[in-house]
Order: C-alpha cells, then sequence, then structure tokens
C-alpha cells in the first residue's frame, strides 16, 4: 500500500513538473520593439509582437526575433570613380530599421549584409554620375539618391532606409593639390578683384568730390555775381534817388525869392571859377562883350533855370 501511494505521489509531482514546463515554453513575453517569427513544424506560422503571446509547446518554435528599432550600420571605405574619371575613397553610415520581420527573416538571409553592400554599390553608382567638384558641393543630394535607390532595392526584404551620410570623401593626393592650388589661386584672384574694387571706388569718389567741388564753387561764384550786380544796381538806384531828390530840393528852392538870388550867386560864382581855370590851362582865351559882366552871366543862368522849370511844369 505504501509503495502504490509513493509511485502515485511521484507520478501526480511529474505530472505537475510537466504541466509547469508546459505552462513556460506555451508563454512567451516579447519585448518592446521586437517581433518574434514563429514557425510551426519548419513553416510560417505567426509574427508575435509586444507583450504577452501564446505559442504551442513542441510544436511552434521561435525561428527569428528581429529589432524594430533604428540601427546604424557602418559602410567600410571604398573606392568610386567619379563622372570626369577621378577615383574617391568614399565611406559612409546607413540607418535603417526592419519594417516587416517576416520579410526580413525569409527574404534574405542575412539582412544587414544585404543592405550594407546595396548601400556601397548604390554608392559607387550615384557617384559615378556626378563630377568631383559636384560630389563636394551637392553632398545632400547624393544621400538623398543613395536612400532612395535603396529603399527601392530592399522593399522585398522588409527594410526601410532612413538615411545615409557621407563621412570621408578622399580623392588622389595629386587631386588634392591641384585643388589647393585652384583655391589659392581663387582666393588671389578675388583678392585683386575686391583691391581693384577698391581703386576704382576711390577714383570714383574722388572725382564725385571734384566735381562737387566744382559746382559749389560755380554756384558761389554765381550768387557773389548775383549779390554785387544786386549791390550795384541798388547803389546807382540810391544815387539815382538821391540827385533826383537834390533836384526836387533845387527846383523848390528856385520856386522861391531867396532861391533865386541864391542860385544867381552860385552860378555866378562857378562862372568865375570856371574862366579861371580857362585861364590857367590855355594862353588864349575868347570872351564875348559882355562876359565880365556877372549881372550878364547870372541873367543867362537864369533864363536856363526859369526854361527848365516850365519844362517840368
Amino acid at each position: 500500500m505504501e509503495t502504490a501511494l509513493n509511485y502515485l505521489f511521484s507520478v501526480e509531482a511529474f505530472a505537475l513538473i510537466f504541466v509547469l514546463v508546459l505552462l513556460k515554453s506555451s508563454v512567451k513575453l516579447v519585448p518592446q520593439n521586437r517581433a518574434w517569427v514563429v514557425e510551426r513544424f519548419g513553416k510560417y506560422q505567426s509574427t508575435k509582437v509586444a507583450g504577452l503571446n501564446f505559442i504551442l509547446p513542441f510544436i511552434d518554435n521561435v525561428a527569428a526575433d528581429r529589432s524594430l528599432k533604428e540601427q546604424a550600420v557602418d559602410i567600410p571605405s571604398q573606392s568610386a570613380i567619379t563622372k570626369d574619371n577621378i577615383t574617391l575613397s568614399v565611406d559612409g553610415v546607413l540607418y535603417f530599421r526592419v519594417l516587416d520581420p517576416y520579410k526580413a527573416s525569409y527574404g534574405v538571409d542575412d539582412y544587414v549584409f544585404a543592405v550594407t553592400q546595396l548601400a556601397q554599390t548604390t554608392m559607387r553608382s550615384e557617384l559615378g554620375k556626378m563630377e568631383l567638384d559636384r560630389t563636394f558641393e551637392e553632398r545632400n543630394l547624393l544621400n538623398i539618391g543613395i536612400v532612395e535607390a535603396i529603399n527601392e532595392a530592399a522593399e522585398p526584404w522588409g527594410i526601410q532606409v532612413l538615411r545615409y551620410e557621407i563621412k570621408d570623401i578622399v580623392p588622389p593626393r595629386s587631386v588634392m593639390d591641384a585643388m589647393e592650388a585652384q583655391m589659392k589661386a581663387e582666393r588671389v584672384k578675388r583678392a585683386q578683384i575686391l583691391e581693384s574694387e577698391g581703386d576704382r571706388q576711390s577714383a570714383i569718389n574722388v572725382a564725385e568730390g571734384k566735381k562737387q567741388a566744382q559746382v559749389l564753387a560755380a554756384e558761389a561764384e554765381k550768387t557773389e555775381q548775383i549779390l554785387r550786380a544786386q549791390g550795384a544796381a541798388s547803389a546807382i538806384l540810391a544815387v539815382a534817388e538821391a540827385q533826383a531828390e537834390a533836384l526836387r530840393k533845387v527846383g523848390d528852392a528856385a520856386n522861391t525869392e531867396e532861391g533865386i538870388k541864391a542860385i544867381q550867386f552860385d552860378l555866378a560864382t562857378k562862372a568865375i571859377a570856371a574862366r579861371e581855370a580857362i585861364a590857367k590851362e590855355s594862353s588864349v582865351i575868347l570872351l564875348p562883350d559882355n562876359s565880365t559882366d556877372p549881372s550878364a552871366l547870372v541873367a543867362t543862368s537864369m533864363a536856363i533855370i526859369n526854361s527848365l522849370n516850365k519844362h517840368q511844369s
């Protein structure tokens, strides 16, 4: 009886252990951003995503564990020939991720190796379409072209290439020396152009300064002449107005008895002074019969004044 109980206990313990093993084999916890490819009797059965999953023990098998994270793969340095037959040494970094674990498992044997080789061949192909100068100037376009070409070829593998970055483009030493000489010549050329532009601008500024100085001098001379003419005209006008005022005063005085006597006296005095001056300048003097008579001189002068007064009236 005791033997039977021991046997029964052993069977129950074995059954319990077997159940625990079955449960452990059937329950699968898939980590985040990973996917498990499950096969049943060697044939694809399903893809288990992150979380709690169940499989049939001893029947289902996890054939592949694929990471869905973005991966970076270093592309080794390789030689490539440009469109103008220059050999370059190029390396880069490829960033990609698995979109379809099924295609990544059954579409290609090793998708990392495959996408790396594809990146190398595509890079050589894209460089062959560009000249040397463009490879340095249009590196972004080159990266975009490589990504598009790889994505088109890698679609059956369930791989998406996110970006490709060229790290170094190293031309031959002779080409680098030629490029350095070209850049030096270009810098010298730019310096000479800037210097000549500076000289030209300086000459233009000097010429503009002289032109403005001449214009200002001409305007100043013109203004001076105008002011001088205005001053002369004002002086002439003032003199004429003074003479006119003097004549008006003389005329007003001539209309009075005292003024007539004063004018007669002034005219006689001037006549005598004039004859004295003539006598000093010439040895021969012709005088009328009554020239020595002051009253005759005064009468003649008064007749002239009276005639002028009547003409003014």
